[in-house]
């Protein structure tokens, strides 16, 4: 009778298991599809897969004679992005931009196998493998083309170690944040005690060790910041939105090619760059008081405050570049994986605003450089749904975590990592 029982209840789960890997192998067809007729207008003519050809092949010419393009303003990326490009390599069979496409696709599946065998565990859920799965191919094949799908992977991974081992999750978080920063405010969300000093002295242990074996194999590695530092207002940013507008206003300002990007050149956008970078301060800031006031975790608060981080400095940024989305649906995914997110409206505007990402880029994108009234009114809904889901993001992680009132006795003090339906756990 329980045999019989536990079949029952298993087959479910192995139907939704083998619907999602049938949408994943129907989708990245697609996706490729879309990658081999990008030369199509209404696909970039080409735009977007000249990144891996051209711009990353050239890297990988200068990397593979152990140094970085120092004194090539478009390289603005910390060392860890060095393996990442040199990767294609061990696909000898494969040119360069199919071994990268390949490449990217496997840890697209990593991060897809990742979600679901964590949304198969007792108190999870498969939706943030639908998510990820289903919301990846709204960026058309831009992924593809980019190299973020592996940094996401790292730091999704990163997460969904955590209730397992702290060390593989502040490993997996530090190797993250050296190939493109952002991962390590997957970090900010620990429990407070043994968890956080565990997590982050294995982080700190990890990003130096690699750090200090890439400054051993490769000549210049801290070149980037020099780049990176000299970034203006991208026109796909808040900033740029405003920018954008202004121009309707008799702003005398243009659109110029600069640090491998379109940015705003002209009177007072310095001042809109330092804003931006306020913002990011004030963010931070945010952040950790949101951390050090608050009082209950949950087994989805890591994921929860990750996404938040990861938001708000994404809605601060002086660049928001389409691909910028693939981290998004990254944390939002790794959020529905638990039954205790407090996120799922956010990655419901999430998934609206990478719908119009990709209307923006590649698709109507000379309305965006051009300003007219189009690609303005694109921009704000698509930033103004970002702006949006970061408010409404720290909201929720802000409330949940806060000190439950005192209505009856003090509720005995339980481990954050320990599994079972409590959905808040005072700390």
């Amino acid at each position: 009778m329980n045999a019989a029982t536990n079949a029952v209840k298993t087959a479910p789960g192995k139907h939704r298991l083998l619907a999602l890997a049938a949408a994943w192998l129907a989708s990245r067809a697609l996706m490729l599809w879309l990658l081999a007729h990008n030369a199509v207008p209404l696909l970039g003519r080409g735009g977007v897969a000249r990144e891996v050809w051209r711009l990353y092949h050239h890297w990988y010419g200068v990397l593979a004679h152990g140094a970085f393009p120092a004194h090539d303003p478009l390289w603005q990326y910390p060392p860890g992005a060095g393996p990442v490009l040199l990767s294609p390599s061990l696909l000898p069979g494969l040119t360069y931009f199919q071994a990268f496409v390949a490449l990217t696709l496997a840890s697209d599946a990593a991060i897809t196998l990742a979600l679901a065998h964590a949304g198969t565990r007792p108190g999870r859920a498969l939706l943030g493998a639908a998510v990820w799965v289903g919301g990846l191919p709204l960026l058309l094949h831009l992924p593809l083309a980019r190299y973020d799908v592996q940094v996401t992977a790292l730091a999704v991974i990163s997460l969904l170690t955590l209730s397992r081992s702290t060390r593989a999750y502040g490993a997996f978080a530090a190797l993250g944040a050296l190939v493109k920063v952002w991962p390590a405010l997957v970090l900010l969300g620990t429990p407070r005690g043994r968890t956080t000093r565990s997590s982050w002295v294995w982080a700190a242990v990890t990003g130096a060790l690699s750090l200090t074996l890439l400054a051993a194999v490769f000549a210049n590695p801290f070149a980037f910041l020099r780049q990176q530092g000299g970034r203006g207002v991208q026109i796909e940013s808040l900033g740029g939105t405003a920018l954008a507008l202004a121009t309707h206003a008799g702003w005398p300002g243009a659109v110029r090619y600069q640090y491998g990007a379109l940015e705003f050149t002209g009177p007072h956008v310095r001042t809109v760059a330092h804003a931006s970078l306020a913002l990011t301060a004030v963010a931070f800031g945010l952040l950790l008081l949101w951390r050090l006031r608050a009082r209950r975790w949950t087994p989805a608060t890591p994921y929860d405050a990750a996404l938040s981080a990861v938001l708000l400095f994404t809605v601060t940024s002086r660049v928001i570049s389409p691909q910028y989305m693939i981290w998004l649906l990254g944390m939002a995914a790794a959020c529905l994986t638990s039954r205790h997110t407090v996120q799922r409206p956010v990655a419901a505007l999430i998934l609206a605003a990478t719908v119009l990402s990709s209307v923006a880029y590649p698709v109507l994108y000379a309305e965006v450089k051009a300003c007219t009234w189009t690609g303005c009114g694109l921009m704000l809904a698509r930033n103004g749904l970002l702006a949006a889901a970061a408010v409404l993001s720290l909201t929720r992680l802000w409330r949940s975590t806060a000190a439950p009132p005192r209505t009856g006795p003090q509720a005995p003090r339980v481990s954050p990592d320990a599994r079972g339906a409590t959905p808040a756990v005072p700390v």
